[in-house]
């Protein structure tokens, strides 16, 4: 609106002061050109005009203020045919000009609107002499006596080059005012704007704060507009994190209650084979569910947590655990890596990877963490026997594995397949191209 209006405003302040002054030149030339008809005589129907002028400019050279009259050739020739000054080139005749016309030529053709007055009328327009842009004045009047009429047109004319002057100096003064102006008004624009967009800013910072794990809620004071959203917001945060642990204590409760009379049917002496064999499949089958329950999954607003502290504390437990073994693990990440969803379920996901990395490798695992684009891509590789292409579709099903470890029930591939599905990520199983041994690579929208 700026940039349309200040610009507007000076046209029209513009086009006003150029109307303004035009006008006050006419005035002024209107004026002169009384002077003139005041010392004008005219007598037995020859004018008569005084060598010198009150004003002195019509008296000296090339002054910028002339005057000239002159008259119609058809009724110069019923009433003076003494006069030498005609201009066959010309339908009038020039009966006397100031003495500061004396060095300049007169165009040979007058605009039609000057030579075609009859007497009363005035005329105000532009001419050139000599190349350069003049305003003139005409006035066409008549002198009659009891036995002649005398019609003549008194024309004042005023170089243009002053006025042409002063305009371009308004119009520069009025240009830089105006851009002065606009910079200020931008000014106070954007500094208003950043005022009054503040708390949006505000708003946006605590949101990804919350997104990144760094807060649990909305903590500054927003103005009437935004409380109800933020107080809402606040609600839905607070709501989600008790539903969330609430239906975990519930599914602890549950485990446990499960697992007490599952405990004591496996101490029977005098339980079957098959009975045992059951058993254990229902011992598989609630580690799978609650590990697959208890997972936050991609829910409607993603809490992101960093990835390196995660990953230090996995790798000093995993350190514990296999302190027996000759085997090392290189980790490659930085500290700015953000996983959009919950802590646990990171833990879970490299927790399984991790562990089955360490009893497939020979000596070397390495653990790749980066952010391509939106996305995080975590991989884990390993310089054991590998994978065959006809087992991967296989091991990734609940209860089938491709290792002959002694722990475990074959469900961490599931449980990480699962938890992979509920974030709306990709799993890829492959050979490593550097280590020769398994490749897991998982890939998470982190936008």
């Amino acid at each position: 609106m700026v940039l349309i209006i200040l610009p507007t405003v000076a046209f029209i302040i513009m086009n006003s002061f150029e109307k303004h002054m035009e006008g006050s030149i006419k005035n002024e030339l209107t004026a002169y050109s009384y002077t003139i008809l005041a010392v004008a005589e005219v007598e037995q129907a020859r004018l008569i005009m005084p060598e010198a002028l009150i004003e002195n400019q019509f008296n000296v050279s090339d002054s910028g203020l002339y005057a000239f009259i002159s008259q119609q050739e058809s009724k110069q020739a019923d009433t003076n045919n003494t006069l030498n000054n005609k201009n066959p080139h010309n339908k009038s005749a020039t009966l006397w000009r100031s003495q500061s016309l004396l060095t300049l030529n007169l165009p040979n053709k007058l605009p039609k609107q000057l030579v075609t007055l009859i007497t009363g009328e005035t005329a105000f327009t532009h001419i050139e002499i000599n190349s350069l842009p003049h305003f003139i004045y005409s006035y066409a009047v008549s002198f009659t006596d009891d036995k002649y009429s005398f019609p003549m047109t008194v024309h004042i004319i005023k170089d243009k080059q002053s006025y042409l002057q002063l305009i371009n100096d308004f119009k520069q003064q009025l240009w830089l005012g105006l851009a002065f102006l606009m910079v200020i008004i931008f000014l106070l624009q954007f500094v208003w704007l950043m005022w009054t967009l503040k708390p949006l800013s505000t708003l946006e910072q605590e949101v990804k704060a919350i997104e990144q794990g760094k807060a649990q809620r909305l903590t500054s004071v927003y103005p009437k507009e935004l409380s109800p959203l933020t107080r809402q917001l606040n609600q839905l945060l607070a709501t989600e994190q008790k539903q969330r642990q609430r239906y975990r204590n519930a599914l602890s409760d549950l485990a446990h209650s499960l697992k007490t009379p599952l405990a004591v049917l496996q101490a029977q002496s005098d339980i079957s084979v098959v009975n045992q064999e059951q058993i254990n499949r229902i011992n598989s089958t609630i580690d799978h569910q609650l590990k697959r329950a208890q997972s936050a999954g991609h829910s409607s607003w993603l809490l992101g947590i960093a990835v390196k502290p995660v990953v230090d504390k996995l790798l000093k437990t995993l350190a514990k655990i296999y302190h027996d073994e000759d085997k090392k693990i290189t980790s490659k990440l930085t500290d700015k890596l953000t996983f959009k969803g919950d802590e646990a379920d990171l833990l879970e996901l490299l927790g399984n990877l991790l562990d089955n990395a360490y009893k497939a490798a020979k000596s070397t695992i390495m653990l790749t963490v980066s952010q391509q684009g939106d996305v995080l891509v975590i991989c884990i590789e390993d310089d054991g026997v590998g994978i065959k292409k006809q087992q991967i579709s296989q091991i990734l099903e609940r209860g089938v594995r491709a290792d002959t470890y002694p722990e475990g029930h074959g469900v961490g591939l599931a449980i990480v397949r699962d938890l992979v599905a509920s974030y709306q990520g990709k799993l890829h199983i492959g050979r490593s191209e550097n280590l020769g041994g398994a490749k897991f690579t998982l890939s998470f929208a982190n936008s």
